[in-house]
């Protein structure tokens, strides 16, 4: 067993470090000693891995140590930075015995396992040279550098070589030539192809929001990576890193210009003698003691690898390897879970158990987080997979708590707010490095949510530049940037949960989605799932949802009933959305014949479509079968999933602008200066002649009412406008439709008159009236309804005879209403 030879050194004896040596001993005894539970031994196989020209790094469990050797263990923790050479070493000896390794090649030590996690305040100076592991958010990465391990300097005087000057965080010259005779002490040039050089990256991490103390700011602390640790953390991932604090000058600090880093080029003497003193600080050239805490890691490890941590999303892994990731029992359960008939409704429940109500949404979001199937073209175009969704809705709908939730619940989810944010946090900054003076790219929360879900709340008080920044990441994923030299394409692969008000803060249903919401045309197309949250007042509803609230104010725990564990949930994720469905052919077609009826019905101009029924809808609706289909683990897109994603789609469109229709909208006006007549007319009016008042006003007052043998003298004033909800209005309009055109078909002009169809309407319906009264009501409706579809929607149009309307003015409104014909706009199409 080799110990490591002190170096010749003709200035001075060097001094052992008895209990480095003893641990390097004891070390190399447990890398050939420690055996798994098989019986073999646990570290040849990684060893003989080292021969392989780009692997330097032993990885060794601290457990192990812990179950070898209790002292070393204890030890290596205490005194990790003055130990770690000696273990190095003792790496590079067991894989020299064990395999053909370069005499020159260097080896290095990680540990994982260590069983405390302390946090980033944590982190004071008695814990400088001890292992800890610490967690945080990576927040900024740098570029790869090579940094100077061990320098070989040529002596400009005397041409003499220095082998194996150690550097020590700063380039460190040799403090004296080591030729006896020769007395340079500054003069000394780096030879750089015998030198050892190591690749070396900083990273800068932040604590997360969870372990924040309150009315504090994060703290961020500099990460220092070496060897095989470079590189394997990006910016947004939450990772645990296991090393030690150090203490290095503040390089910053020295170049700082201004009295307090003043370095002093020490004045020479004769003849290249300097004047000797004591030699302290001033070596380094500073005035002051600026020095700062950095962490040197030896390992980076997801903080939660198994699920969630940064493999959440990774696509490079296949169902197989998470399978084998599992236990038994949690295989089980996943494969229980992809078997429920159920599975769409319980995970809705499971995910959202605060929230009451609002099933679309939830289903909307859980269709989110699976997400569709990203592809990439021939050509090199990257189609996006991430559904985008967008809550608009009135104060006190729960939306921020859908975006809370969500932000908890998946492991790579940003949270923040719309008129808190800039362009450039959203996407990315240009910053210059305090110490470099380069330009660095720091990450904005697209960033720092790829692959995972950025909840943006108060999307409508956005700036309108700010919102412009999100266009590319929205459709293309990717952030562009030219700014200060720096020309960069990040990746922003994210789905994104918006959450708006709408205009003058509650949802006006007479208004489409367009003029309620404060977003431009492109961003509103972006969104593949639009939710509309209207806090309506229903007495049923408004119940449960106070039960819900009290309920989970008096008992928390107990009020919450999931089906599934977060957990259960966070694994079936990560298993489901390894599948890639494809689209089977009968999927195709009914996909292309849906896409066709919403063009169509955005075409004609009756149900005005929330907005224009773009290329991008049908995408969505891709995104949404394909979601769907992972959701329950198939390879194959299935109709049925097809209809669900056109059902959501449908509603999240139409859902928008289907206000109730008031019959009476014009009459309203002409009512209040008709009041006292009506008032006498509707006194002592019997049930037999109202029907005969045709034109409507009195039956407007008679709907609805109970009318008390025939007087409703008391109760009218206060009435109600007639009111039909749009799904009913379109019924009836279809209907009136079908019949004219069937009655221009056949040429029967009776038929036509509108009096004509006001009774085959209320044939139609005969079975629905149970008494006069309602037959009334049901009459007036009928009317007013196609008195709304000549004047307002103009899909009828009445004929009357020319000629007939002046000689006929004094015979009264009955004649002349019922000589009207009605037919059909010959542009009008009907829907489906």
């Amino acid at each position: 067993m080799d110990i490591a030879e002190p170096a010749v050194d003709t200035s001075g004896q060097m001094v052992k470090d008895e209990l480095a040596e003893k641990c390097q001993k004891l070390f190399q005894a447990f890398l050939e000693e420690f055996q798994n539970s098989d019986g073999e031994l646990k570290y040849l196989r990684d060893a003989e891995e080292l021969i392989r020209p780009e692997r330097n790094t032993l990885l060794v469990s601290f457990t192990d140590l812990e179950g070898f050797n209790q002292e070393l263990a204890t030890t290596i923790q205490e005194d990790f930075y003055r130990i770690y050479p000696y273990l190095c070493r003792a790496v590079r000896n067991f894989a020299r015995d064990h395999g053909n390794v370069p005499v020159s090649k260097e080896f290095y030590v990680a540990v994982q396992d260590l069983p405390t996690r302390h946090k980033i305040r944590e982190l004071t100076t008695l814990r400088i040279g001890s292992l800890v592991r610490i967690s945080g958010q990576v927040v900024r990465t740098h570029p790869v550098h090579p940094e100077l391990v061990s320098g070989t300097f040529l002596c400009l005087d005397c041409q003499s070589v220095i082998k194996d000057v150690e550097q020590q965080f700063k380039y460190t010259q040799p403090s004296i030539c080591r030729n006896p005779i020769c007395n340079n002490r500054r003069r000394f040039l780096l030879d750089t192809n015998k030198s050892k050089f190591i690749d070396f990256q900083k990273v800068r991490i932040q604590e997360t929001q969870a372990e924040l103390p309150r009315g504090s700011i994060p703290r961020s602390m500099e990460i220092i990576l070496r060897a095989e640790a470079v590189e394997s953390a990006q910016a947004g991932d939450k990772c645990d890193f296991i090393g030690c604090l150090i203490v290095v000058p503040d390089v910053s600090q020295l170049s700082t210009p201004g009295v307090r880093a003043e370095t002093s080029s020490r004045t020479a003497g004769a003849q290249g003698y300097e004047n000797e003193g004591v030699r302290g600080l001033n070596a380094l050239g500073v005035r002051e003691l600026t020095y700062k805490l950095a962490f040197l890691a030896c390992h980076v490890a997801p903080t939660n690898p198994r699920f969630g941590g940064k493999e959440i999303r990774d696509e490079e892994q296949t169902a197989e390897s998470i399978k084998n990731q599992m236990t038994v029992k949690e295989w089980e359960k996943v494969f229980e879970m992809s078997q429920d008939k159920n599975l769409y409704h319980n995970l809705c429940t499971s995910l959202f158990p605060t929230v009451h109500g609002n099933d679309e949404v939830k289903r909307g979001i859980l269709l989110m987080l699976f997400g569709g199937v990203p592809k990439t073209t021939m050509e090199g175009t990257s189609l996006r997979g991430d559904i985008n969704v967008c809550i608009v809705g009135d104060p006190s709908t729960a939306k921020s708590q859908f975006l809370k939730h969500v932000e908890e619940f998946s492991p790579r989810a940003v949270y923040t707010s719309g008129k808190a944010s800039s362009a450039a946090g959203l996407t990315a900054a240009v910053v210059r490095d305090e110490e470099s003076h380069e330009f660095v790219i720091e990450a904005g929360a697209l960033m720092l949510a790829d692959n995972g879900v950025c909840c943006i709340d108060e999307f409508d008080k956005m700036e309108m530049r700010d919102q412009v920044a999100i266009h590319e990441a929205m459709e293309q994923q990717t952030i562009s940037i030219t700014k200060a030299g720096v020309k960069a394409t990040l990746n922003a692969r994210t789905s994104i949960l918006a959450a708006a008000n709408p205009v003058g803060g509650r949802y006006d249903r007479s208004k489409s989605l367009k003029q309620n919401v404060n977003l431009t045309a492109p961003i509103m197309s972006r969104f593949d799932l639009f939710f509309i949250l209207v806090d309506d007042c229903n007495e049923v509803t408004d119940y449960a949802i106070a039960r819900r609230i009290v309920d989970l104010h008096s008992r928390i725990e107990n009020s919450i009933d999931r089906v599934y564990s977060l957990d259960e949930i966070r694994r079936y994720l990560l298993f489901a959305r390894q599948f890639k469905p494809k689209i089977s052919k009968e999927s195709e077609d009914f996909i292309v014949e849906q896409y066709k009826r919403l063009r169509q019905r955005d075409g004609s101009g009756v149900t005005k479509s929330a907005w224009r029924i773009t290329v991008r809808q049908l995408e969505s609706m891709i995104r949404l079968s394909e979601s769907m289909a992972r959701m329950h683990c198939c390879d194959e897109v299935q109709p049925k999933h097809v209809k669900e994603a056109f059902r959501l789609l449908n509603k999240s469109i139409i859902r928008v602008e289907t206000p109730d229709i008031n019959l009476d909208q014009e009459e309203e006006e002409a009512m209040e200066e008709e009041e006292e007549d009506n008032q006498m007319n509707g006194q002592d009016v019997p049930n037999g002649d109202a029907g005969n008042q045709v034109n409507g006003r009195v039956n407007g007052h008679v709907n609805g009412h109970e009318l008390t043998n025939g007087v409703n003298g008391e109760s009218h004033s206060g009435k109600p406008s007639l009111r039909l909800s749009f799904a009913e209005y379109k019924r009836v309009s279809n209907l009136l439709v079908l019949h004219l055109r069937r009655a221009e078909e056949d040429e029967n002009e009776d038929a036509l008159k509108k009096s004509a169809v006001v009774n085959w309407y209320l044939k139609e319906i005969e079975s629905e009236i149970d008494s006069e009264m309602e037959l009334i009501s049901k009459k007036a409706m009928i009317e007013k309804v196609i008195h709304r579809l000549v004047h307002y929607d103009y899909i009828l149009i009445e004929l009357s005879q020319s000629g007939l309307k002046s000689s006929t003015q004094s015979s009264g409104t009955e004649d002349q209403e019922d000589d009207v014909t009605l037919v059909v706009n010959p542009n009008y199409t009907l829907e489906d």
